[in-house]
C-alpha cells in the first residue's frame, strides 16, 4: 500500500494522480461556440499578462547576475533616487496591459454574455433547468418530458436555457460547453448555449449546496438530430407523470440520484409555478397539482 512506502513515492503518487485528474476534459476543451469563445478570451489574457511576468522574470534574473559582488564593471549609485524614463517604462507597461484586458473583458462579456441568442439558422429548443437536493430536473417544454441528472440535447441545435432554484442557491455548469450561471429560488437566469461535436459532457453544481454536492453532477448527451427526435419518441412511451404531488415528491427527497430517469408528460406551467412560488414551490405546486386533476 503506499502508506507503507517511502514519502518519496508517495508524494510522487500525489503528484501524478493530480496530473491525471487535471487531463479530465474542461474549458479549454470546448465542445460548442460559447466554451469556444471563453477559451479565446482566457488564452489572449494569459499572453497579455505574460508581457508582463516574462519580461520580469528575466530583468530579475539579469538584475543579480549582473550587480553580484564580484562584477567590478556595475555601477554602484547609492544616491540614485529618480529617472523619468524608468518611471514612464515602469507604469506605462502595466496600463496598456490593463487596457489591452479590459478592452477583451469588454468585448469578450458582451459577446458571449449568458442572455444572448446563440446566432445559427436552426431554431433553438427550451430547456427549463431546476436545481434540487441534490439532483437536477431538466424539462422540455415543447417536447413535454423531463428528465433528472440526464440532459440530452441535439447536435448544431442553440439550446435556450431558463435556469431556477426549488431549494437553496446553486450554479449550473457544462465546462465544455461553456457559462456557469447561478440558480436561485424565484429567480428565472437564462443562458444560451450548443453543442457542436455529439459526446457526453460531464455537468455539475459549481457551487457549494449542503450534504450531498459532491454527488450532484448529471450528464450532457449531444446527439444528432434524428436520434433525439428518437429519444423524445422514447421517453413519452414510458415513465411517470410530472405533475405537482410528483414535484413534490422529488423535491422532498434530499437525496442525490445515482440513475437518472425520466418523466413521459409535464404539468404544463409547471416552471413557471416553481419561479413564482420560489420557496413554497414544493407544498403549492403539490396543492396546484391536485386542484388540476380535479
Amino acid at each position: 500500500m503506499i502508506a507503507g512506502k517511502p514519502r518519496s513515492i508517495r508524494i510522487a503518487a500525489v503528484a501524478v494522480a493530480l496530473l491525471l485528474a487535471a487531463c479530465e476534459p474542461g474549458v479549454l476543451n470546448p465542445a460548442g461556440p460559447v466554451a469556444a469563445g471563453e477559451r479565446t478570451v482566457l488564452l489572449n489574457s494569459l499572453v497579455i499578462m505574460l508581457g508582463i511576468v516574462i519580461p520580469t522574470i528575466v530583468a530579475t534574473l539579469a538584475f543579480a547576475w549582473w550587480f553580484r559582488a564580484g562584477n567590478t564593471r556595475a555601477t554602484y549609485l547609492p544616491t540614485w533616487t529618480y529617472s523619468g524614463r524608468v518611471e514612464l517604462l515602469v507604469w506605462s507597461v502595466p496600463a496598456l496591459v490593463v487596457i489591452f484586458l479590459a478592452g477583451i473583458t469588454w468585448i469578450g462579456s458582451h459577446d458571449l454574455a449568458p442572455e444572448k441568442p446563440l446566432a445559427s439558422k436552426v431554431a433553438p429548443i427550451e430547456v427549463q433547468v431546476v436545481a434540487l437536493d441534490w439532483k437536477w430536473l431538466f424539462i422540455y417544454p415543447g417536447q413535454n418530458v423531463a428528465t433528472v441528472n440526464r440532459l440530452v440535447i441535439p447536435v448544431g441545435t442553440p439550446v435556450r436555457f431558463r435556469i431556477t432554484s426549488g431549494t437553496v442557491m446553486n450554479s449550473f455548469f457544462v465546462p465544455q460547453l461553456g457559462s456557469q450561471i447561478y440558480a436561485m429560488s424565484g429567480m428565472d437566469s437564462r443562458l444560451h448555449l450548443q453543442a457542436d461535436q455529439p459526446g457526453s459532457y460531464r455537468g455539475m453544481s459549481a457551487h457549494y449546496s449542503g450534504e450531498g454536492f459532491a454527488d450532484m453532477n448529471f450528464v450532457v448527451d449531444a446527439v444528432p438530430r434524428a436520434q433525439f427526435a428518437g429519444w423524445v419518441a422514447q421517453t413519452r412511451a414510458a415513465g411517470p407523470l410530472l405533475d405537482g404531488p410528483g414535484f413534490a415528491e422529488l423535491a422532498r427527497e434530499a437525496s442525490s440520484v445515482k440513475t437518472p430517469f425520466s418523466y413521459r408528460a409535464v404539468l404544463p406551467g409547471l416552471y413557471d409555478r416553481i419561479v413564482a412560488h420560489a420557496g413554497a414551490a414544493v407544498r403549492d405546486t403539490a396543492d396546484s397539482g391536485r386542484e388540476d386533476k380535479k
